[in-house]
């Protein structure tokens, strides 16, 4: 169940308990309701996230806000997906590198979350573990290796190596390991994937993929242990009208710690990812000023 339906319920039973005129409770829980959808429309809409695709980008338990209006408004914008809007309104192309919230071509209901990485008119592959946008080699470097080069960086610049290492640990590297690699797409954005069986997984070489007119190909940061548009059959090329919206930020997060329902006072609270906006950190680096540039880009041929 989603979250924002959560929250109705929760409020609806508070002002059903707390009210002592029951004409009045009515007339604010319908006023209440009026703009929950509305904003859940037209502005944000809540969702958490139950799986480990886009790990370390998003982490099971984190509660994140999408944001509706970024590309436009659709059917799927609307509660419940209803069929009141034929095409896309109001649309505007995302970008390449964007956390998309969007719903399964297979079954146009399962909401997914996963970063956009091709275009319409796109050739997209992976070959022994690495990214080719149109032909083009997507470098990638280490998370250790990154954070080497930007702590040695600020250190250059004056500032103290021990505020330099501990800023880049807590504020980039605290959910990552020695599986992430900083990745950075073709129009300058960078995010991290993670790839734990190295390059020669069963998704580490596939075939070209040629994205379609009106249409999008999305792939989990988490890339050996996600389900997205390398599974043809089953998530594909995502169409335009079928995107939600742009995830912007974590708003709370739970870990949960192996445990379930019945035992939830062992649950923590992840209170240093509440407010953070996704991939900002590693897209702002100007604190450490570095001043070296962006891998040069191999062709595949």
């Amino acid at each position: 169940m989603q979250i924002s339906i959560i929250l109705l319920v929760l409020l609806v039973l508070y002002i059903i308990f707390t009210s002592e005129n029951t004409l009045e409770a009515v007339k604010i829980i319908i006023s209440a309701a009026a703009i929950a959808i509305f904003i859940r429309t037209f502005f944000i809409q809540p969702f958490t996230i139950p799986s480990g695709s886009m790990i370390p980008t998003l982490l099971v338990g984190d509660f994140i806000f999408v944001s509706q209006y970024k590309y436009g408004y659709s059917r799927y914008s609307l509660p419940l997906s209803l069929p009141l809007i034929k095409n896309r309104i109001f649309s505007k192309l995302p970008e390449r590198g964007d956390v998309v919230v969007f719903k399964t071509p297979r079954d146009n209901k399962t909401d997914y979350v996963k970063t956009l990485i091709g275009l319409p008119g796109d050739k997209i592959k992976i070959k022994k573990g690495f990214l080719y946008i149109n032909n083009q080699k997507i470098e990638r470097e280490s998370m250790d290796s990154t954070y080497h080069r930007y702590t040695a960086s600020c250190f250059e610049l004056g500032k103290l190596l021990t505020t330099c290492s501990t800023k880049f640990r807590d504020e980039i590297m605290k959910y990552t390991n020695e599986f992430d690699y900083v990745e950075i797409l073709p129009n300058g954005k960078k995010h991290v994937i993670r790839e734990t069986q190295g390059d020669d997984g069963p998704n580490d070489n596939t075939i070209e993929f040629k994205v379609p007119n009106n249409h999008f190909f999305m792939m989990g940061d988490n890339r050996d242990n996600s389900i997205d548009s390398r599974a043809l059959s089953y998530v594909g090329f995502i169409p335009f009208n079928n995107l939600v919206g742009k995830a912007e930020i974590i708003f709370f997060s739970i870990d949960k710690n192996n445990y379930g329902l019945t035992k939830f006072w062992k649950w923590s609270i992840r209170f240093d990812r509440i407010g953070k906006i996704l991939n900002k950190k590693i897209n702002d680096l100007s604190w450490y000023e570095t001043p070296v540039k962006a891998p040069v880009i191999e062709t595949d041929k």
